[in-house]
């Protein structure tokens, strides 16, 4: 799911060698394969909220699936470190805007300068068909609630239901933390009503008019070294 991809460069040497000398000798100039957008699902440590939060604020993350970059496998667990750079609350005017810019990645072997942004994709619960029926995710991503006959049975083909998290009192209902690997998706989900903005430093952003840009601690989000396409 998440790769790697080194600069290549080669040279074509045209010629010919017989038993007469040689002919021609032609190279062609280095081409380098495009750069690769590195992506990482990650868990905050600490919920971040649009207009609440001080941008300048320093925050972490936890990485959830081991990733391989450059040779080196960045383990899970591993913490990135950063720090808030964009935080606009919602109002009649504008849209909400959150930006979070991660520098560095450490973990007990090692660690890694590493610029990397919150994006507006996360990894949805993974719901089997053995499991009972829960009523989310609704207005927790990352979390599920209890049946407890209330509210409508959620899409399961459509995860995208809510794009951010509320606090507990708005959806009423006990709520439990289900976000661990082996339970999320195989495959990343846009949030719903949100965009990617690329500003002209190059740092990634992300903003929503339909409701105020929320994370918690327990839904799978994506931080990439840049935009992210749909597909994977």
């Amino acid at each position: 799911m998440f790769t790697r991809t080194a600069a290549i460069s080669f040279t074509i040497i045209a010629g010919a060698v017989f038993c007469a000398p040689l002919v021609s000798q032609q190279k062609s100039a280095p081409v380098a394969a495009p750069p690769v957008t590195l992506e990482f699902p990650v868990t905050m440590q600490q919920k971040v909220v649009a207009g609440r939060t001080p941008t300048g604020t320093k925050v972490t993350a936890k990485l959830v699936v081991a990733t391989l970059v450059n040779g080196v496998v960045i383990p899970r667990n591993a913490v990135f470190s950063g720090e808030v750079t964009d935080s606009v609350a919602k109002s009649a005017a504008s849209p909400s805007r959150l930006g979070i810019r991660m520098d560095s990645v450490q973990w007990k072997k090692g660690s890694a300068p590493l610029k990397v942004y919150l994006t507006a994709w996360y990894y949805p619960i993974r719901m089997s068909e053995a499991e009972p029926l829960s009523y989310g995710p609704t207005a927790e991503i990352g979390r599920v609630r209890n049946g407890n006959g209330a509210g409508a049975v959620p899409d399961l083909g459509s995860p995208t239901s809510q794009p951010f998290p509320t606090s507990d009192a708005e959806g009423g209902g006990a709520l439990a933390p289900v976000t661990i690997a082996s339970n999320i998706s195989d495959h990343r989900v846009p949030m719903k009503s949100t965009m990617s903005l690329r500003k002209d430093d190059g740092s990634v952003a992300i903003a929503s008019a339909a409701s105020n840009l929320k994370l918690d601690k327990l839904t799978t989000y994506v931080l990439a070294t840049g935009d992210l396409l749909s597909g994977k």
